[in-house]
């Protein structure tokens, strides 16, 4: 009597099917990109945002589905951990973005303070990260003050008026010149302080201009005001940090940072405001760090 002898095929393991998205993880999604969006809340004092954090890292599905839900938003998520929360950027077509017309709607600025305003928005973000290291660092915390930050400024303008000079070059800055280039006479002409009757500086003062500059990125959670000293402290944040990466490769900061200026820190100008005069006409695209209007 023989044996029989099975030789049929083991059945195949049947393939994982990937379980499906329920309307419970998109709405944890969309709530994790929603916290994205308040720049001040920190990840740590708020536990359904830490846990929510933690399940993006742990979670690839759950990871695709929040980008998903961020990218139909026009965003672009910069980076996800503990330190940053989900830090996010507003494409240009998004309805978040931020546009230099808008801004300087909100800073009552007329036309060419615009460009002096988007000029303060570039120097600090330069000041707060002057080396690239700096910027690589995710431990690096940047420092300025609004004094040290018009210093700066008017430091880089006066490389400038050097640099056009010794090329000789006509100083009236031409149409299609970069934009420092038709900068540099605006922002010496414009008083640094100016005075109203009751000693208030003046918002169209460049310190002003840089004031403003400094109070709209410590709305967003860019900046922190740690004193008064100097015009106003501030400290980056790690948001900051990752927006100035995602900005750093623009035309104008890279022009800005290859001046050379060494940044200023004790708020001390070096360069006394020249006489006011009339207004320049401005290059209409300088790499600002908004989206164009």
């Amino acid at each position: 009597m023989t044996e029989h002898v099975d030789r049929s095929e083991p059945e195949a393991a049947a393939p994982s099917v990937p379980a499906a998205v329920t309307p419970a993880d998109a709405a944890d999604a969309a709530r994790l990109v929603a916290f994205g969006l308040q720049p001040k809340l920190q990840p740590a004092r708020d536990q359904e945002y830490t846990e929510l954090l933690r399940r993006y890292r742990e979670d690839p599905p759950f990871a695709r589905l929040a980008d998903a839900v961020a990218a139909g938003l026009g965003l672009v998520v910069l980076e996800v951990s503990p330190r940053a929360g989900m830090a996010v950027t507003a494409a240009e077509d998004s309805v978040f973005a931020v546009r230099m017309g808008d801004y300087a709607r909100r800073t009552s600025a007329d036309g060419s303070d615009r460009f002096l305003h988007g000029l303060a928005h570039l120097a600090v973000a330069a000041m707060a990260f002057p080396r690239p290291e700096d910027l690589a660092d995710d431990g690096y915390i940047g420092r300025v003050t609004v004094n040290g930050v018009d210093a700066f400024v008017r430091q880089a303008c006066r490389r400038l008026e050097e640099r056009a000079e010794e090329q000789g070059e006509n100083t009236d800055p031409a149409t299609d010149a970069p934009g420092l280039e038709a900068a540099w006479r605006i922002w010496v002409r414009r008083s640094a302080t100016g005075a109203t009757k009751d000693a208030r500086r003046l918002a169209g003062s460049t310190t002003g201009i840089v004031g403003k500059a400094a109070a709209f990125l410590t709305d967003s959670g860019f900046l922190q005001r740690t004193g008064d000293d100097n015009g106003g402290t501030y400290r980056t944040t790690a948001r900051y940090q990752l927006q100035v990466r995602d900005m750093a490769g623009t035309a104008a900061m890279a022009e800005l940072l290859e001046l050379g200026v060494v940044p200023v820190t004790d708020g001390t100008p070096s360069l006394l405001p020249a006489e006011d005069t009339d207004d320049l006409d401005l290059v209409a695209d300088a790499g600002l760090p908004f989206h164009s209007a």
